[in-house]
């Protein structure tokens, strides 16, 4: 590749991880996986493109000292690391088992996220949070659910298996 294909290559892996960040956290939310699991992917994937195409990167921006360092860090965990790891989400969520079962878990806390709605900025989202199988999961509802969280007892899932075995809620019910 040459250096003005290079310049154009960097910012575009870069932008395309830096938007599937937003599609990975929705599909975070629904599914049951410890965040070390993506978060390892990234920085793994991230360290080992860093160390495979450093050179020429080095060579296609003129970036000294700690910059250089920093910026192809940043371009490659971003870029390289989301990448894989929005592979890794999306073909566990999209080729998931269809059979899918429904199980009703307890409530353990709830609280809110502040968020923005389509015409005002302090909308609040409830979050509920559940005992998975020994696992906490934090869930995110609708603001129209916010009023009435402390009157809600447990949670009806229908879940499905994904396709590496990390469970994918298809919907969430409250009771």
């Amino acid at each position: 590749m040459t250096q003005k294909q290079r310049k154009i290559f960097y910012p575009v892996i870069f932008f395309l991880g830096a938007i599937l960040i937003i599609w990975e956290i929705n599909i975070y939310r629904e599914t049951i996986i410890n965040w070390m699991i993506p978060v390892g992917i990234i920085l793994v994937v991230g360290i080992i493109a860093f160390i495979l195409d450093f050179k020429n990167y080095k060579r296609t921006y003129k970036y000294s000292g700690i910059g250089l360092y920093l910026y192809s860090a940043m371009h490659y965990v971003i870029g390289f690391g989301f990448i894989a790891c929005s592979i890794f989400m999306l073909s566990n969520y999209y080729f998931a088992d269809q059979n899918t079962r429904t199980e009703s878990y307890e409530i353990i806390r709830t609280s809110s996220l502040a968020s923005g709605g389509k015409y005002r900025i302090d909308v609040e989202t409830p979050t509920f949070r559940i005992n998975y199988n020994g696992k906490v999961k934090e869930l995110v509802f609708s603001s129209e659910f916010y009023e009435k969280r402390k009157f809600y007892n447990n949670v009806e899932l229908e879940i499905r298996q994904g396709l590496f075995g990390f469970d994918i809620l298809e919907n969430k019910k409250l009771n």
